[in-house]
């Protein structure tokens, strides 16, 4: 049994998919959001895990300084890469159109940074997440119906995964696509490196993650067992 003071959990997110999801953990969660800049065209664009690590962790470290003392905060930032390009938030519908364009029919990679900031520390635990997806072929008359659910502006890449628009195999890691890796972050707060323990049992997210995706995961089972990275 751990001696770790046990520390109540902030999930900086205002995305509704990460706060849904969240609670396939088993734990209560304090909601919060924060409004942290975007550059995604600065000194760490070649990089995109060490990018996406960064904008999580300021989001954390500007989420912290709003949350009740003593509690253990949790952000994300999600980009998608296509060919080495770094795709961002649509900044307009024009822009939405030329991100699905240049997605459709092809394989990109979805990175999700994850910021872990335990209560007092400086600065958080990051790591990335990455995913392999494959867009499926798009006609400007399925990319239109997309766009009429009115979703698209809050999603990198212009897209949000359960809106069946792409794929994922089952060694893949789906969730991380819709901003938050259930089993990683399951993994992380299990772990004896925090410096407090999360107020009540996390449970494994992968019976509620196969059930609403109605398939077997082949990755969680090994991420939550400590298997894989």
């Amino acid at each position: 049994m751990s001696n770790r003071p046990e520390c109540a959990v902030v999930l900086a997110s205002a995305s509704p998919r990460r706060r849904r999801l969240i609670d396939w953990l088993g734990i209560a969660v304090h909601l919060t959001a924060v409004d942290t800049p975007e550059d995604l065209e600065g000194p760490l664009a070649d990089d995109p895990p060490r990018l996406a690590c960064a904008l999580a962790a300021e989001k954390a470290i500007a989420a912290a300084r709003e949350s009740p003392r003593g509690s253990l905060v949790l952000a994300f930032d999600t980009i998608v890469v296509l060919d080495g390009r770094i795709l961002g938030k649509p900044r307009d519908v024009p822009d939405a159109w030329r991100m699905l364009r240049a997605l459709a029919g092809r394989t990109h990679r979805v990175v999700t940074g994850v910021a872990i900031l335990d209560p007092g520390a400086a600065s958080p635990l990051t790591f990335p997440v990455a995913t392999n997806v494959r867009m499926k072929p798009l006609t400007d008359c399925q990319i239109e119906a997309w766009m009429a659910l009115g979703e698209f502006m809050g999603c990198a890449g212009a897209y949000n995964i359960e809106g069946q628009v792409a794929e994922v195999d089952v060694d893949e890691c789906y969730q991380n696509v819709a901003g938050l890796p259930l089993c990683h972050l399951h993994s992380a707060l299990t772990a004896d490196f925090l410096a407090c323990a999360v107020v009540g049992e996390v449970t494994s997210p992968i019976p509620s993650c196969d059930a609403a995706l109605g398939r077997t995961c082949a990755l969680g089972p090994r991420i939550v067992a400590g298997e894989a990275g």
